[in-house]
């Protein structure tokens, strides 16, 4: 089925500029939540507001059955300044969509202003709009605040953009898809000294760096081959002259891991490599360590729907498994533990050296919107025909 709107392809190209040219952080979302929400009003969903403080579920009924999809786009920037110079580049300095979420919302409104002249379903549709996916665990928040309480979903589904896959391409994987992701600050608590006389100070950066290395060998030495994990040491952080000896340094790890006795052993062994190293250097070590979204899984019944779904849609050379899940995060994880559904994503590549997500000049590819928007509408329609 070939979905034709070109004026809704129009609107859907303007919106998405308008949103990136006015993105807005996590939590702080009240501008872009406004404008998704009179759009939503004016083509006649019914609009409930404030879950998660600027999340939004839009409703649409049709017929009589109580058959119900969630689908959700996120909305929300990173804190990153744009260097893309163009003309509808962000206004917010140190604010950008560089993740894609401006596109991802742009096509869920698009899909929703077809679904809802078309009318050619039989159920309920609630599109989410999610704020906060980047840092502060939105999905979770509007659960908490009662999303599939007050807006059942039999299943629920999102997409992410992804400029390292073919354009066009879907690329979909039954169970594990994307890492559990925790955080962990070591500050190492040494004694400061003039850089001339080391013999009389308790150096923290030799021993932060003993800790950096030694961390090295928890997931080779400590964790199964077949286990997929990542200990990132992406901060160190400890004096400013190159004659002086530090009071302490501190150190922030990233850590993404599938499996919930894994992810607690690294835990313990992060903790006892910091503990054990500080000691060995005579000084002291406080570890952070704080758990961050769990694990995205999908389920095999919707997952073979929008594999099967994408192989009618855009062909079976255009749709493939993912060999092994992907060791980014996605709080739509939380979505996916309390209701049936899957995560996938959508190909956006221009050429090999697209820059990637999160990136000061990585752009969403618009060429991609008609094809998000008109699958979400089938996807959306060939759910709610289902027997």
């Amino acid at each position: 089925m070939t979905i034709h709107a070109p004026n809704v392809m129009a609107e859907v190209l303007a919106t998405r500029h308008h949103l990136h040219q006015f993105p807005e952080i996590g939590l702080s979302e009240f501008k872009t939540s406004d404008y998704v929400a009179e759009q939503l009003a004016a083509l006649g969903y019914q609009v409930a507001r404030g879950l998660a403080k600027t999340g939004i579920v839009a409703t649409l009924r049709n017929g009589a059955s109580n058959r119900s999809i969630g689908i959700r786009a996120d909305f929300d920037a990173l804190p990153i300044l744009e260097e893309t110079g163009l003309p509808y580049a962000s206004q917010v300095p140190g604010v950008m969509h560089a993740c894609g979420h401006d596109g991802h919302t742009a096509m869920l409104l698009g899909a929703a202003k077809i679904l809802a002249e078309r009318r050619n379903f039989d159920g309920v549709i609630h599109l989410i709009f999610q704020p906060a996916e980047e840092n502060f665990g939105g999905a979770r928040l509007m659960i908490e605040d009662g999303l599939f309480e007050r807006f059942p979903c039999d299943a629920v589904f999102a997409l992410h953009n992804d400029p390292e896959i073919p354009f066009g391409h879907f690329a979909v994987r039954e169970g594990p898809v994307m890492a559990a992701v925790d955080e962990c600050k070591i500050t190492v608590n040494g004694r400061g000294g003039h850089g001339a006389e080391p013999q009389s100070t308790a150096d923290p950066i030799v021993c932060g760096a003993s800790i950096v290395m030694a961390l090295q060998t928890i997931v080779s030495r400590n964790i199964h081959p077949l286990d997929p994990t990542v200990i990132t040491v992406g901060g160190f952080h400890a004096g400013a002259a190159s004659n002086v000896i530090p009071e302490r340094a501190e150190m922030v790890l990233s850590i993404r891991s599938f499996d919930p006795k894994v992810r607690d052993q690294l835990e313990q062994r992060i903790r006892a490599v910091a503990e054990g190293q500080a000691a060995s250097y005579g000084m002291g070590v406080t570890v952070d360590y704080e758990r961050g979204y769990d694990p995205t899984i999908n389920h095999k019944a919707e997952t073979d729907f929008v594999r099967d779904l994408a192989v009618s849609f855009a062909g079976a050379n255009k749709v493939y498994d993912l060999p092994r899940p992907m060791m980014g995060s996605e709080d739509f994880a939380y979505m996916l533990a309390q209701r049936p559904g899957s995560y996938f994503f959508l190909g956006t590549q221009r050429t090999p050296n697209d820059p990637p997500l999160h990136h000061p000049r990585y752009d969403f590819n618009d060429d991609i919107l008609p094809v998000g928007t008109t699958f979400w509408v089938e996807l959306a329609e060939r759910y709610l025909a289902q027997s």
